[in-house]
């Protein structure tokens, strides 16, 4: 049955589908020849900034929408997002300290802030935007401790770290034996999903602080994950209910979130059958990389493409993990496969406009309709393209 509320809010929508914002974006739009890694990083770093401003709170925006969204009742910047500014703290300060900024050191200082005042009495992390009911969310919780230790290692302040062993206890409180994480799951994902095996960055996060810490229980934690999520790997690396919302055809976001717990993991211990494991499946994708360097938003149980649009936040988040392979086993196809993908999205990140609110953006996907953050600039997208393209950087020098 449509409803009049129904019938308004689909009206907002479509009315916004003629705004200015949209209407520059359908035209032919790409970064411009002659910007290079720098003048893409300080546009990625600035639309972050501008993210953070858009609230007083000291969090970052979770997106920024180009057409009126009924989910959240709103058009252009949403409320700022717990779980994505905590593990956007660590790339600010990278940042910061390749470029000798204080400012931007002092910004990633007040995001690790504000996520201690929100933090919940149980120790947990709120899933959602800051402006949605609070629900514990186990993900998010493990997320944000990278940024807490991030800014203890940073800072020295105890606070930091007192913040990341209380959310660190929620987890393991709430781990079951096996190793997996079934309870307070989150809100905002399938409920039909048991477990999530993308958790496995949960579990990296736990490790980090293992070793600051050298608590062996938050270890045994973060290695019973690891040991789980290994169990619902496939033959050929692919892995069972590692998606947000389809299981079945599993976005590349959280494949290669699976995929980067699991290898980091296996770096942090010197643990072979990790790395293999993590290999296995970022070599599945390689293959997959599509001539423009981009690779497809989702992949069924047999590694074949089941969309056609793509999700930018996963192809940067695979170009981090194909660097990184890269330093461990010095295979020259995967610095490459690096190169492809962040030419890509460098090819997608919004540089000709003349609206701060878009300068510097990656999308959810591309096409810009496509069915994740679809008409939205998504703060973890552009995230994982600074920490990609700090990483080429990096590899730059190394390489033949």
């Amino acid at each position: 049955m449509i409803t009049l509320h129904g019938v308004q809010e689909r009206l907002k929508y479509y009315r916004s589908c003629f705004d200015h914002d949209l209407l520059e974006l359908s035209l032919p739009w790409t970064s411009g020849k002659g910007a290079d890694t720098g003048d893409h990083l300080r546009a990625a770093m600035q639309w972050l900034c501008r993210a953070q401003d858009a609230f007083d709170d000291g969090g970052v925006a979770r997106s920024y929408a180009l057409v009126y969204k009924p989910y959240f009742r709103k058009k252009g910047w949403i409320a700022s997002y717990p779980e994505t500014t905590g593990y956007i703290i660590p790339t600010v300060f990278d940042y910061a300290r390749a470029t000798g900024d204080q400012r931007l050191f002092d910004r990633a200082v007040r995001m690790a802030d504000w996520e201690c005042d929100i933090q919940l009495a149980s120790g947990a992390v709120q899933g959602g935007t800051i402006d949605q009911p609070p629900s514990p969310a186990i993900f998010n919780t493990g997320q944000v401790i990278f940024g807490w230790l991030r800014t203890y290692q940073e800072t020295l302040k105890e606070k930091y770290l007192g913040a990341a062993v209380r959310a660190a206890d929620f987890l393991l409180a709430h781990q079951d034996a096996d190793g997996a994480w079934r309870r307070h799951l989150s809100a905002f994902t399938n409920p039909d999903m048991a477990f999530y095996t993308y958790n496995t960055r949960t579990a990296w996060a736990l490790l980090l602080l293992s070793t600051v810490l050298e608590d062996s229980s938050y270890r045994t934690a973060a290695l019973r994950n690891i040991e789980f999520a290994l169990t619902q790997q496939r033959g050929n690396g692919w892995f069972h209910s590692n998606c947000l919302s389809d299981p079945s055809q599993p976005l590349v976001h959280t494949i290669a979130y699976c995929i980067r717990g699991i290898l980091e993991a296996g770096v942090l211990v010197k643990d072979e059958r990790f790395i293999a494991s993590a290999q296995k499946a970022a070599d599945a994708l390689l293959v997959n990389q599509r001539a423009d360097g981009s690779l497809a938003g989702r992949y069924n149980a047999r590694w074949q493409p089941a969309v056609s649009w793509s999700c930018l936040t996963g192809n940067a988040q695979m170009a981090i993990i194909w660097g990184r392979l890269y330093q461990l086993t010095g295979q020259m196809r995967y610095l490459v496969a690096l190169n492809q993908a962040t030419q890509y999205l460098k090819s997608v990140q919004i540089l000709k406009t003349n609206n701060p609110n878009l300068y510097g953006g990656i999308t959810g996907a591309r096409p810009i309709n496509g069915p994740y953050g679809s008409y939205e600039i998504l703060n973890w997208a552009v995230k994982f393209f600074i920490d990609a393209l700090l990483l080429e950087h990096a590899l730059r020098g190394a390489a033949p």
